[in-house]
């Protein structure tokens, strides 16, 4: 059970109380009222107890309450108690006395008061369950936080074969050919500057941005030599050198730049980069023209799905995602609180 309940998500262990709690309401009518009258009680009352408890956490508290609406969410709360309570209350009373009493119980006010007040506890109770979701969610999420910091972890080692031996070739290799070939050793060097980021950067939680910035710049310099005419590049910046960022946030829209944006075998390819700091935001923008014969890649959207995942893991729902095309452009837009 320990290890249900430590991998189990907040969904699955909703379903588990309310198992239990139809349980415990099946039992206490079990031994006096038999089990058809349980039954159908049971399932009754678990239903009117979820239309109050989610009525409240799901719709009216985040709706209203949060939103400082506190005269709205009073009154919708008391309309929510008394309708739920009226309804439960002619509702239990129409099947009791139509399938198991024998004499018929009549419908007065104290039932009505009574339905109400007992539903005023669930309500009530509905608070204990918000912050039970909210502590098993968060708990969630921070594991699956430490799962895939240790997921990258590994793969890092994995992927460190003698990385100095490497990075000293690589020099090595840099000065030969600066003599012979300037362009290629700045490429080489570029490369150098690309593989010591995986090693050195990508594991930090977070890394400074004019070190991220540096390497997107590295990784699109090394993509424009594979595209036969060229790419026009228009990177814009502006911001502040001493903010940070976690690693590798921005590399999906600009590896999608060149895997979905860039016709390699047609001239006047351009593309545009946006990054700049507004009102306590990363704003980070990226813009291609659509090429007329796109790239057959097969399956598309899955890194933007894997960063949007990674971003409600960082951010929870403070970050924006969005994509946008016209009939000739394609634009991408991630927005980050930077606090």
């Amino acid at each position: 059970m320990r290890i249900f309940f430590r991998k189990a998500s907040p969904v699955q262990l909703q379903v588990l109380i309310w198992g239990f709690v139809f349980l415990f309401t099946f039992l206490t009518y079990l031994p006096e009222d038999g089990f058809a009258h349980a039954l159908a009680f049971g399932v009754m009352n678990i239903g009117f107890y979820a239309l109050l408890i989610y009525g409240n956490i799901s719709f009216l508290f985040p709706r209203l309450y949060e939103k400082g609406r506190i005269a709205g969410y009073t009154l919708a709360a008391l309309f929510l108690l008394v309708g739920v309570g009226v309804v439960r209350a002619l509702l239990s009373v129409t099947i009791y006395n139509r399938f198991f009493a024998k004499e018929h119980e009549k419908l007065d006010l104290q039932t009505f008061l009574y339905f109400i007040l007992a539903g005023l506890l669930v309500f009530m109770l509905s608070f204990v369950f918000r912050i039970a979701i909210d502590y098993f969610r968060l708990k969630r999420q921070a594991e699956q936080m430490l799962e895939q910091k240790s997921q990258a972890e590994l793969n890092l080692l994995k992927s460190q074969v003698q990385p100095h031996f490497l990075f000293n070739t690589l020099n090595n290799i840099y000065y030969e050919a600066y003599r012979e070939a300037p362009r290629t050793a700045l490429l080489i060097g570029r490369l150098s500057d690309i593989m010591r980021y995986f090693v050195d950067e990508s594991p930090k939680e977070k890394v400074s941005l004019a070190t991220e910035v540096k390497f997107l710049e590295n990784y699109i310099a090394l993509e424009e030599i594979r595209v036969r005419h060229g790419v026009n590049v228009a990177f814009h910046k502006e911001y502040d050198d001493e903010l940070f960022i976690p690693p590798m946030l921005l590399m999906t829209f600009v590896e999608n730049l060149f895997k979905h944006g860039i016709d390699r075998g047609a001239p006047g390819n351009q593309i545009s980069l946006s990054l700049t700091r507004e009102d306590g935001h990363l704003r980070f923008v990226t813009e291609n023209r659509l090429p007329k014969d796109p790239p057959q890649t097969g399956k598309t959207g899955s890194g933007l799905r894997n960063l949007e995942k990674r971003l409600t893991l960082l951010y929870g729902d403070r970050f924006t995602l969005s994509t946008t095309h016209t009939a000739t452009h394609f634009h991408a837009l991630l927005k980050i609180p930077l606090v």
